[in-house]
């Protein structure tokens, strides 16, 4: 979070915020279909996103990988636009477009001039249910997908030691495989289990449109109707729960490959607003624990680890407050120069003993609250972003409403909220270590870039 400097406009932002936010208007279609759309006249410019309720989390062994294939094989083009023609078609009317693929949703976006929005409706309707898979562009579009785990994950040290942390850290959750999946998987999958995961979940009714930007709700509901309508629903699957087990000790995992830097992860399993079940202030409060240990160069890691004692030479921590099932809240860093890893897992730990043990000042909390709101809010300013929040908050089974609760539940955390979720949370027994011991670089290589941050998205 780099929102320094902002404390007493923050402060009192809060305040008047639900006053300036612009409505949602929900629209539903026969088919199943729903339709969120916000204004925004800043620009005359429209945010459009299809997301579709179905990522890696959904997948089951053998097939891991399969939601990310798919999002690449969505490019491949329909009887009515032929491979490349839907890229050509955006670029020619000025936009950008892109997708990604997460743990818990698929979702497609493009940017374009206000008036083109009719363009954007009719290319993802056309590819929601008529997409054609064939085998040479599945063919080599697998190599693509297989060069793209290499580069990302295969040859980076980091990315690739916290693929095997998670998969030790989750026991039976879904979240303990790789978006991207699997490589005997990736290289396993045919043609036809494609074409049965795409009949099954690309469909109106398992999917949400987002529209974001200088338009009128009404006549976007119209071109909805116009585009997405005559759209046949499908019978969708009941989604199994896959509860992660209960944890009953600590993990440790070693990877040792050839790097340049020591590395240290530190997850301990936490519910998600979504698991939480009615002390949804619990999510919160872990919000604002986040915050504390890594909200700026004032926040505990860096003042305290980095510059202080200097045991990290960067420290960092992390908490998913929208998914789908419950995850981790993260620690990681790589330790200064002649420190150890040990030594950085031992301050780790003495930062969350305070946390555990101190209560907070009150000082401080309202601080790191102010920068907390600060990151959520500045995401706001961005039409893409207002339009990611929506999309993600509906489509991982929170509703879309749940973005406009966040600003009023961070300012309501107390500090014994947070010692509290200290306390029963961040404790050994929910815990799993992660350390990347380097060996040495073979002679010549270049040392990989070493920033894969934890649990992104794949992005085409």
């Amino acid at each position: 979070m780099q929102f320094r400097g902002l404390r007493l406009a923050l402060l009192v932002l809060p305040l008047s915020l639900h006053a300036a936010e612009p409505a949602v208007h929900e629209f539903r279609l026969d088919n199943g279909l729903k339709l969120l759309v916000q204004e925004d006249h800043r620009a005359p410019a429209v945010v459009t996103q299809v997301w579709y309720k179905v990522g890696a989390s959904y997948e089951h062994g053998g097939i891991t990988g399969i939601s990310h294939m798919l999002e690449h094989m969505m490019f491949k083009g329909t009887e009515k636009h032929p491979p490349g023609e839907f890229s050509r078609i955006i670029a020619a009317n000025g936009g950008r477009e892109n997708a990604f693929t997460g743990q818990d949703y698929t979702a497609y976006f493009q940017t374009l001039e206000k008036t083109k929005l009719p363009v954007s409706f009719e290319l993802e309707a056309d590819r929601m249910r008529n997409l054609v898979l064939t085998e040479k562009e599945f063919e080599k579009e697998q190599q693509v997908v297989l060069e793209e785990r290499r580069l990302r994950t295969d040859d980076q040290p980091r990315a690739k030691m916290e693929e095997h942390f998670e998969a030790v850290a989750y026991t039976n959750s879904p979240y303990k495989n790789p978006v991207i999946g699997w490589p005997d998987d990736i290289s396993g999958l045919t043609v036809d289990d494609l074409k049965a995961w795409y009949e099954l979940w690309y469909a109106p009714n398992n999917a949400t449109v987002v529209v974001v930007g200088d338009v009128n709700p009404q006549e976007v509901f119209a071109q909805a109707k116009k585009y997405f309508g005559p759209l046949k629903p499908s019978k969708l699957p009941v989604v199994k729960p896959r509860g992660e087990v209960e944890q009953l000790g600590m993990r440790r995992i070693i990877v040792r490959q050839p790097a340049k830097l020591p590395y240290l992860v530190m997850g301990y399993k936490t519910p998600a607003l979504r698991t939480v079940g009615e002390e949804d202030w619990e999510a919160y409060a872990l919000e604002v624990a986040a915050g504390i240990l890594d909200g700026g160069n004032s926040a505990r890691l860096s003042s305290r680890l980095v510059r202080g004692h200097q045991i990290a030479a960067s420290a960092g921590a992390g908490y998913h407050l929208y998914s789908r099932l419950s995850n981790l809240f993260t620690l990681e860093g790589t330790p200064a120069q002649g420190k150890t890893l040990q030594a950085l897992e031992k301050a780790f730990g003495e930062e969350i003993r305070r946390l555990q043990e101190e209560p907070i000042p009150a000082e401080e909390l309202e601080r790191v609250k102010a920068q907390v709101l600060a990151h959520h809010i500045y995401q706001r300013d961005s039409m893409f972003y207002q339009a990611m929040q929506l999309g993600a908050t509906e489509t991982v089974g929170l509703g879309w409403q749940t973005v406009r609760e966040y600003v009023d539940k961070v300012n309501a955390v107390t500090a014994e909220q947070v010692q509290k979720v200290a306390q029963k949370y961040l404790i050994d027994d929910r815990l799993t270590v992660g350390y990347l011991e380097p060996l040495p670089l073979p002679e010549g290589a270049k040392a990989p870039e070493e920033a894969a941050p934890m649990g992104g998205d794949h992005v085409r």
